[in-house]
Formats: structure tokens, sequence, C-alpha cells
């Protein structure tokens, strides 16, 4: 078990910092991720992050060396022992589990993996946390090669988005662009099909999808911009035969996700 420091004070200046993270600015600044709870602080060690701090209240100290043994954590990691009411207050979570963690950011900027017979994720000015969490666990479930975000879409490292991503945020590359024209640009540089969704689009059962594709999900009051919308190879619909106007950003994704999955199989 490494050197751990024992804090007993809110006027800590490593407690305040940790807490200043739950503002994404000063998080964002850093470089860094803050995340709490057993799951997903583990999985973020499964898939490699790096942690800065390691926090846990005093009663989960056993945790903190069970880590140690089974995960490949940084020596330079720091390891803080804090009292139970002060995690607590720490906490984000109604039920805290004792455990958190600071983590460098995952977040890729301007850079598009590619794998072959890709299949990408494009959210424009999505607003929503639990839309885009929701969206990023869509695109890890059916094996998408990363989610490419603009500017202005919520931050995917958020608390509420990290919850609703079930830690697929970890296992997926997150991209971020400044715009939408740069990301279709660097998209059909790869020679990627742009499949838009929109309302006048053709049925998606009928639509002609090749591969590698990227689906792109509008914003959920604006859907597409039309400069979005005259960027794309082809416009889809989802048919809806029932009485609703129209399905949130994360249902249509996942319908989507779902079918262009199983049209790059066969």
């Amino acid at each position: 078990m490494p050197d751990i420091k024992v804090i007993s004070s809110r006027e800590n200046r490593q407690f305040r910092y940790v807490k200043s993270l739950h503002t994404r600015k000063n998080a964002q600044h850093d470089g860094v991720v803050f995340l709490e709870g057993v799951r997903l602080c583990e999985d973020a060690l499964l898939s490699g992050l790096k942690p800065v701090m390691i926090l846990f209240s005093d009663t989960k100290k056993a945790l903190a060396s069970d880590w140690c043994e089974r995960f490949s954590i940084p020596s330079d990691t720091e390891f803080l022992s804090v009292t139970q009411d002060l995690f607590d207050s720490l906490a984000g979570t109604e039920n805290p589990q004792g455990v958190a963690m600071v983590v460098t950011s995952p977040m890729q900027e301007g850079s598009i993996p590619v794998r072959g017979n890709d299949l990408y994720l494009v959210c424009e000015e999505t607003s929503d946390p639990g839309n885009l969490g929701t969206m990023i666990r869509m695109a890890d479930a059916f094996a998408f090669t990363a989610v490419i975000l603009t500017s202005g879409t919520v931050d995917p490292f958020n608390e509420k988005v990290l919850r609703a991503s079930m830690g697929s945020c970890f296992h997926i590359p997150v991209v971020s662009f400044p715009t939408i024209s740069a990301i279709c640009e660097k998209l059909h540089e790869n020679g990627v099909q742009l499949v838009g969704t929109h309302l006048i689009g053709e049925p998606l059962p009928t639509a002609k999808i090749s591969f590698p594709a990227a689906v792109i999900i509008g914003n959920e009051a604006r859907g597409l911009s039309k400069e979005c919308s005259d960027l794309c190879d082809v416009l889809v619909k989802i048919p809806m035969p029932g009485h609703a106007e129209s399905l949130n950003a994360s249902s249509a994704a996942s319908i989507l996700g779902y079918e262009l999955m199983v049209r790059r199989m066969v």
C-alpha cells in the first residue's frame, strides 16, 4: 500500500482542490475528470486511465489496497484518506460509496480514429446530459469506432453524463471538434458517408447506406443545422406509424445505431 495522506479539515488545500473540480470549467482547465463510486472508478482503471488522486473515506482503506493489487496504478498517484463527513460533503451522489478518483481526461481533440469499416456517432450540439450519456453507451454497445462532438454539446465528462453512460465513455474514443463543418470535412477525407437524421429524409429501411458511415444526431430542440444537413450524403428518418410526433435524441440514435450495426455485419 502506498503512502496515504489523512485529511480531516475542510480547509485542506487538496480537499478544496478536489471539491473545486465539481465545477467542470476548473476540471477542464486542468485536463482532469472527477469520478465517484466503485463501478465508475474501476471502469476507468480497467480502461487504462491514469489516476492523479484516489480518495476514500476512512472505512474504505481495504478497497484502496485492493486496487493497488489489481490495477496498474502509477507510483506518483496521491492517496488521500478523508473522514466520512468530509467525503459526504465532497460527493455528488445521494448515497456515496466512499471512493472517488481524479483521472487525466480521456477527451481527444480534432483527430478521428480509423480502423476500417468504421461507424461513427456525431452529436451536433446535444444539450441534455442524459441523452448524451445514453448515446455514448449505445455507441459502445454497438461497436462504433468513436463518438464525435461539436462545440456547444454538453461536456461528455460532467457527472450526469458519466452516470448515464455507465462507464462507456472510457471504452470508446470521445473526440471534440470546434465546428460541424470541420467534422464533416474530416470524415469526408476518410471516405466516410454522412448519414443525417431529418424529417424530410428517406425512410430508414429503404435508405442506401454504405460503410464507413457516420450517423449525425442534431440538437434535441432544433434538429440538424442547415449547414450540417447540406453537408450530409444521405438524410434518413425513422418511420413512426403511431401518434407521437418525434422520438428523443437518444431513442432515435439507438434505433439507427442498431440498424447500422446489423447492416455492417452482413
